[in-house]
């Protein structure tokens, strides 16, 4: 007998294989990580922390200058990336915003370790201001990307090809083995790209399609790939102590190294990079030297420039609070120059500032596990009473666990983390006086507390950390943050041997216990307030809304620019409001996926605070958060949200400011026009109330609609037949003879910046050319009332472009576009559209996945066939 689970098994599986693939990276990193620590242990075991921490300050302040300089050529190359990219596609932009949009990118996307991610939404806010579209931008992301895959891998292969011993340490392979297969992967490599580049063919790997840059591009870029590469080695190399080291021997290792971190999807590749440069380096070299030397690289290479940029940005955020936009200073004109750039990063703040306080709180909570290095700590250890010591030890551990549980809320705007992180930050100031005048410390968390100020204005919600979902990257950074107390703790007091006494000694010279209670206490912070987010976030009751929540969304979706904000009010949709209720998302429930109809609607502000909301309701639930067909408008916020995007098709917009029967141009359309007119049809727009008689008259041309076209009310994404819904929006008559052959219901808002249509119907023996007629004569009416903008609707599939995104979606939905004719006419409705000259602009589903988003649009289906959690309201099928 078949059971419901053979039944089902199959329809599941994909959405099994969907859920393993998406939780691949965390799984990945949250085994890695911990191995990664274990190994560097075991490498570290023969070095003291004291030797690393006084061959950190013996560093001459030459090799560190030198580091930086290094430092700086490397994220120079790192910008030329994007030069040659925008040239690649054709688009090359200003210097001066190509310079400041790269290195905000890789600063920030650098230090965070999802460069991918940070990198790309640094892009988008930056060039999509700038006349680029989101396929320049995943091309620019993609050939940085691909551009240093290539080059890391190149120049590293080369330098082993020259040096095969560098990695004889790793590799159980003999030393010709190693240059001949260098050498052979490298002409795999070069060999297929130059033929490419000088052909001008695509180079396929796999299903991936490449084409290949010119040769003076490609020439271009070689300068900058060797210079990022070199660079970023050079930096390490100087700080390492081995002088019998040649550079090229090196890059090697280097290259190594970091091909290995990236894969290991560990952010920043830390313990991983690590142990791979010290299982390498030539015996007899000393482990503290290297340790001290790789520990110093992650302070040049990614902490300098991560504040660096952090402190341009606050200084930009303070002058732009001044409002002195007259350049009158060297500052403001610098400031000016880089406006661009930097106003379309500025919105990215959270996200680095929670970097920044959980990046502070970490090593407040590490700092009380570290024995003190300095005479200064000894003598305030020897000055300050014993419970100050001891308290001073457990407050310094309890405040950066603080710190790293309000870095959540940080994210998330709210306006009480912020506070309390600055807060906690100031009193941390003092602790670390007191702890062990640790003045350099106390100087950085200063500094920290001034970069946080002026961006008092972004973190504006009110909601709790109460209300926040702990996503699966939350988990993996509370469980690999914790491993990391466990790793200094151990790493810095080996050389003590557990007891159960030592939790109840208390001495000025006992650090041990102190350190032992220090991590019980901060990694019980750090797990038991992660453990009580998951517990106590509360979940969402999905229910329809009442009559009170239908008028406050009606007034919100009237004030905004949106017209189908409407929908909302449609009764078959939930609405998730902002902590302040002056925005809302309306959504419904298919399956897995909770899917949001458009982007939240309300002010910009209280909108993010709506759509975080909705984000942490589904993930509460277990859900996967979906927004279908959302505008360009909200890609930033969007990517904010961590979500990935895939183009559904193109909105037809027409601007009622230009639109008009003249010209040469709207020959056709004038002349359909004047027909309709001289054979009989008129148009009258009919204002709310309408009368019991009108209505019903128009159902029966409804229901003989339907029945025509073989269809049946639907759900969600646009509205039914129902008086009461009817009845809130004015109604475009379309009368031959009299007698009523068309409607339609205009949705409109207070602002007049657009309108848009509902529900079409006509009766069948209407003349031909109504439709036509309808839609012109509406148009040209309510640009005489002063609309701006009319929204003829999405065209499904449509502007999609393959042959630049290289995507798996975009080639399965282009394929639909041009060959599924049989299931839905896209051809000819974007045909239809087109005669009204309209300007296409991209809708977009985002989704938590970059993978082909089919499952995701099957669960969108039921929901629109009115099998989803969404009443039984209805979405005509559109022909």
């Amino acid at each position: 007998m078949m059971t419901d689970a053979d039944v089902s098994s199959p329809r599941e599986r994909p959405r099994l294989v969907a859920k393993v693939m998406a939780a691949l990276p965390y799984g990945l990193a949250a085994g890695l990580f911990p191995l990664g620590l274990y190994a560097l242990y075991r490498l570290l075991a023969p070095v003291n922390l004291a030797d690393v921490m006084a061959q950190i300050r013996a560093t001459p302040w030459t090799t560190m200058a030198l580091a930086l300089l290094a430092t700086l050529g490397g994220y120079l190359s790192l910008a030329g990336y994007d030069w040659s990219a925008l040239r690649y596609i054709g688009k090359p932009l200003p210097i001066p915003v190509v310079l400041t949009g790269g290195l905000m990118a890789y600063a920030f996307g650098n230090t965070i370790g999802l460069s991918a991610v940070s990198g790309g939404a640094v892009r988008w806010r930056v060039y999509s201001g700038l006349g680029l579209d989101g396929y320049d931008v995943a091309a620019v992301s993609t050939f940085a990307a691909v551009s240093f895959g290539v080059a890391a891998t190149v120049v590293g292969l080369g330098a082993l090809a020259i040096h095969p011993g560098a990695l004889a340490a790793v590799l159980p392979f003999s030393v010709p083995t190693i240059r001949l297969a260098s050498v052979g992967v490298i002409l795999v490599i070069v060999l297929p790209l130059i033929w490419a580049s000088v052909s001008g063919r695509r180079l396929k790997v796999g299903r991936l399609s490449l084409h290949a840059p010119s040769l003076p591009i490609l020439g271009g870029q070689i300068p900058f790939s060797l210079g990022d590469i070199g660079f970023s080695a050079l930096t390490l190399y100087l700080l390492l102590p081995v002088s019998d080291f040649g550079f090229f021997t090196f890059l090697a290792v280097f290259a190594a190294a970091t091909m290995a971190g990236i894969v290991s999807h560990v952010p920043g590749g830390i313990g991983v990079f690590e142990t791979v440069v010290i299982a390498a380096m030539p015996a007899g070299t000393p482990v503290d030297k290297v340790a001290a030397a790789l520990l110093l690289y992650r302070l040049v290479y990614y902490l300098v420039p991560f504040v660096l940029a952090l402190v341009v940005l606050a200084l930009y955020e303070g002058w732009r609070a001044t409002g002195a936009r007259v350049p009158t200073t060297a500052f403001g004109r610098a400031m000016t120059t880089m406006d661009p750039a930097l106003q379309a990063v500025a919105p990215l703040a959270p996200i680095v500032l929670a970097v920044m306080v959980f990046g502070s709180g970490l090593w407040m909570s590490l700092s009380a596990l570290i024995p003190p290095t300095t005479d200064a700590a000894e003598v305030a250890e020897a000055l300050f009473p014993l419970a100050f010591v001891e308290g001073s030890a457990l407050l310094s551990s309890a405040l950066g666990a603080g710190l790293i549980v309000l870095a959540m809320g940080i994210v998330r705007r709210s306006r009480g983390a912020f506070w309390l992180a600055v807060g906690a930050m100031a009193a941390s100031v003092v602790v670390v006086l007191v702890h062990g005048l640790d003045w350099e410390r106390a100087g950085f968390l200063a500094l920290a507390v001034a970069i946080l100020l002026p961006f008092r204005r972004e973190f504006h919600r009110r909601s709790t950390l109460t209300h926040a979902a702990l996503g699966p990257g939350w988990i993996v950074l509370v469980a690999t943050t914790i491993a990391a107390f466990g790793f200094v703790l151990f790493f810095a007091h080996k050389g003590t041997p557990y007891a159960h006494e030592l939790w109840w000694q208390f001495a000025v010279d006992e650090r041990a216990p102190r350190a032992l209670r220090a991590s019980l206490v901060a990694s019980l912070i750090v797990g038991l307030a992660a453990l009580w987010l998951l517990l106590r976030a509360p979940r969402h009751r999905f229910e329809l809304p009442d009559a009170a929540a239908l008028d406050r969304s009606a007034s919100i979706a009237r004030a905004s620019d949106r017209p189908d904000a409407g929908f909302a009010l449609t009764g078959d949709k939930a609405l998730i409001f902002s902590d302040d209720g002056r925005a809302f998302v309306m959504c419904g429930v298919s399956g897995r996926s909770w899917i949001a109809f458009g982007g939240p609607v309300g002010p910009a502000d209280a909108a993010g605070d709506a759509a975080q909301a909705f984000v942490d309701a589904a993930r509460r639930a277990g859900g996967r958060p979906v927004f279908y067909e959302v505008g360009v408008e909200d890609v930033p916020l969007m990517l904010e949200l961590g979500l990935t995007l895939h183009k559904l098709g193109e909105e037809a917009v027409v601007d009622l400011t230009r639109f008009s029967l003249d010209g040469a141009e709207r020959k056709k359309l004038r002349a359909a026009h004047n027909r309709a007119g001289r054979d009989g049809l008129t148009m009258e727009i009919a204002r709310p109330p309408h009368a019991p008689a009108l209505i019903e008259e128009l159902r029966a041309i409804s229901d003989d609609w339907l029945h025509a076209k073989g269809a049946r009310e639907k759900g969600f994404s646009v509205g039914r037949f129902d008086p009461v819904w009817l009845g809130r929006w004015p109604l475009a008559l379309v009368r031959h003879q009299g007698r009523i052959v068309a409607f339609a219901n205009i949705l409109t808002t207070d602002s007049r910046a657009m309108a848009t249509i509902d529900l079409m119907c006509h009766v069948e023996d209407a003349p031909s050319g109504t439709m036509d007629f309808l839609f012109t004569d509406l148009m040209l009416r309510l640009k005489a009332e002063g609309y701006r903008a009319f929204s003829l609707g999405m065209a499904p599939l449509s502007g999609l472009a393959p042959e630049r995104s290289r995507r798996l979606w975009d080639r399965f939905g282009a394929l639909i576009y041009s060959h599924g004719g049989n299931f839905y006419n896209f051809e000819g409705l974007r045909a239809f559209k087109d005669k009204f000259h309209p300007d296409w602009r991209p809708r977009y589903l985002a989704a938590p996945s970059a993978l082909p988003p089919l499952l995701t649009l099957a669960d969108a289906a039921r929901l629109i066939g009115g099998k989803g959690k969404t009443g039984s309201a209805a979405e005509r099928a559109e022909t």
